[in-house]
């Protein structure tokens, strides 16, 4: 009985160290699965743009190219600005006004309630900034353009327009408010009324 206990006891022993090396083995294919998914987990960084320091984009500078939005023409209509004139008189600086293709188009498929807004928007002072692709959102060709180069001053007033903008870095926007053009985001040094 004796030699039974024994048996018994050593067969345990052996199932119980059988067990302890499966866990130990799944331990390490578990460590190197999380070592070949470090492995595999490439870290993905947005460059930015070389002529940005620090916040300031140092490719800004008079005179002002700003790309208008069809909101930012026609709040400047209900509040019965001269556009021109009124951008003129926040950023202290010549400004040239640009519209896309897209915005134009945005324009011209509003129909005849917004034909003040066209005739605007067609005034030869305006920059028209030509647009290499079709049937493009105009808010998208305006994000497009603006992270691609640098250079604009970004005139709306549409919420999610401005939530795509702020998260290009050194990209200031323009706005209407209270009967006057305002700017955010724009260095102090450029001489602009926040």
């Amino acid at each position: 009985m004796v030699k039974n206990i024994n048996l018994l006891c050593a067969a345990k022993s052996k199932e119980n160290q059988e067990v302890c090396n499966v866990r130990q083995v799944n331990k390490e294919k578990e460590k190197e699965k999380l070592v070949e998914e470090k492995k595999k987990h490439v870290r993905h960084v947005d460059q930015v743009s070389s002529s940005l320091f620090f916040r300031y984009n140092q490719s800004l500078g008079p005179p002002y190219h700003i790309i208008l939005d069809t909101n930012f023409i026609n709040m400047a209509i209900q509040n019965k600005l001269e556009i021109i004139s009124a951008m003129m008189d926040c950023l202290y600086a010549k400004c040239i006004p640009c519209i896309t293709d897209c915005v134009l188009a945005e324009i011209e498929k509003l129909g005849s309630k917004f034909r003040v807004a066209l005739t605007i928007a067609r005034d030869p002072r305006f920059k028209r900034l030509k647009c290499c692709h079709e049937g493009t959102y105009a808010d998208d060709c305006i994000v497009q353009r603006v992270t691609q180069h640098k250079c604009y001053i970004v005139a709306t007033h549409d919420k999610a327009l401005k939530k795509r903008i702020r998260q290009i870095p050194g990209v200031p926007i323009m706005y209407v408010n209270q009967r006057k053009v305002m700017v955010e985001q724009l260095p102090e040094s450029y001489g602009c009324n926040y």
